[in-house]
């Protein structure tokens, strides 16, 4: 049996989640350019997420 393949996807707020590949990308979400395993993406994921907080609540921090 083949492994499914994800992609990285982020949303307006730059948080982070992995989606199957072979689905349709849900409303307001983004290919984020990263596609591999569950557990590459995941780790990709750990890498360029270094900030939890949605963008809308950096902003405001400011």
């Amino acid at each position: 049996m083949a492994e499914t393949r994800f992609l990285v996807v982020r949303n307006d707020e730059e948080q982070y989640s992995i989606w199957a590949a072979d689905r349709d990308l849900p409303a307001g979400w983004h290919d984020a350019g990263f596609a591999g395993s569950r557990g590459e993406c995941l780790a990709h994921i750990d890498t360029v997420w270094t900030d939890m907080r949605p963008r809308s609540v950096r902003e405001a921090a400011r």
